[in-house]
């Protein structure tokens, strides 16, 4: 007998540009490789897949570490699987807050019991590498200094030399964040000799959420190697992982197979592109939108020294109601982007231009949408001005 599916609603997704902080859209051949066929974990021809995905993210992430693999998780699982393998409870960690995600870094290390010294910076503007000094000098026997290179809640791009070089003359370990930024700009892993950098694949990897990639240096793979007492999670022990991903593919989870195949194509298409060129798209796409933005009459929230060229923060027009204006470009267009959260919440946008999404044909067809709105809320939007100001961006580099 048939089971009763009356009650059963129709799911039928419909496409939207997702021009928000992410996750953004998939490229369609991202989207092709989730639905081959699914294989066992441990099948010779997955291994394959697992050895050429490590290379590439190797790639991807610009280093030689050899533990460089994609966690069974979304980027806080990235988050998660830094702390918990730097940091044994009891231990402190100087951690960088100038948004959301600093905020959650601190979060999560109260919950291991770990002792926290706070570095803040205002929101909208980046961590002042002497605040991180001053900690450094109080605190000597911190075991790490945590933070964000690309604030997703503000669009700050964090410079990272100077921080860098006070932690390692410090003795201690630097933890990066680099969600928004891994595939969208430089992520200077062997640059700087970053000690653990976690990513998502939502944002500029143009894949669906459910990876996280890392890489760890050697200096936190002595600390994870030679640790004292076990990493407080169990999923998320790279001493067990690390099995899994290297030579003797000792089982410690079942690891979700398509996303596998999702991120391996994402960042095959990553290589064809090449690096820098990929970074150059995302700079040229992100100041044609700035143009448009400034154009039309609206005020960039970061400086531009640190914007982060996959995420732009713009605040709204003055007497435009945030929500009502979101949803009408969302359900009239099809277009998304996003709130502000903490301090920003219903003062700024988030428009995202990332990886697939960092085109000028989504650049040109917000502007056109978003004009619409605006002008249909009541805004003073001198016609066309948005797209002028952008398409003069584009001559200039043809």
């Amino acid at each position: 007998m048939k089971g009763d599916t009356q009650d059963m609603k129709p799911r039928n997704p419909k496409h939207k540009l997702l021009l928000g902080p992410g996750p953004s859209n998939a490229d369609p051949r991202v989207l092709r490789a989730l639905s081959e066929p699914t294989l066992g974990h441990l099948d010779p021809d997955f291994v394959a897949i697992m050895d050429e995905t490590t290379e590439l993210l190797r790639y991807v992430f610009g280093t030689k570490n050899e533990l460089t693999i994609p966690i069974s998780g979304t980027g806080s699982a990235g988050m998660e699987t830094a702390l918990v393998n730097s940091l044994d409870p009891g231990d402190k960690a100087i951690i960088c807050i100038a948004g959301v995600f600093g905020e959650r870094m601190v979060d999560l290390a109260l919950r291991m019991g770990i002792e926290v010294v706070r570095v803040d910076a205002p929101w909208g503007k980046a961590v002042d590498p002497e605040d991180v000094r001053k900690a450094v000098r109080q605190h000597p026997d911190a075991r790490i200094v945590a933070i964000v290179h690309a604030e997703t809640s503000t669009g700050v791009l964090q410079p990272l030399e100077e921080i860098v070089q006070i932690t390692h003359e410090s003795g201690m370990r630097i933890v990066v964040d680099a969600v928004t930024s891994l595939g969208g700009m430089e992520v200077p892993v062997d640059r700087l000799g970053l000690d653990f950098v976690f990513s998502g694949t939502q944002k500029c990897l143009s894949c669906p959420p459910g990876l996280a990639p890392i890489t760890v240096g050697e200096r936190a793979l002595d600390f994870i190697v030679n640790r004292k007492t076990k990493c407080q999670s169990w999923y998320l022990d790279l001493s067990m992982i690390s099995r899994y991903w290297g030579g003797e593919r000792f089982y410690h989870h079942t690891a979700p197979i398509n996303m596998m195949y999702a991120l391996n194509e994402a960042l095959r298409i990553i290589k064809e592109e090449g690096l820098e060129a990929r970074w150059a798209r995302h700079r040229l796409n992100q100041k044609a939108l700035i143009a448009g933005l400034e154009a039309m009459g609206m005020r960039l929230v970061v400086q531009p020294e640190y914007r982060l060229p996959s995420l732009t923060t713009v605040y709204f027009p003055e007497g435009i109601e945030d929500v009502p204006a979101r949803m009408k470009l969302l359900n009239e267009f099809g277009i998304e982007i996003g709130a502000g959260l903490g301090e920003f919440k219903g003062k700024v946008w988030r428009i995202g231009l990332m990886g697939t999404n960092s085109t000028k044909a989504n650049v040109l067809t917000l502007f056109a949408a978003l004009e619409d709105v605006l002008v249909s809320m009541g805004a003073k939007v001198a016609p066309g001005a948005g797209l002028q100001a952008a398409s003069a961006v584009y001559s200039e580099t043809e």
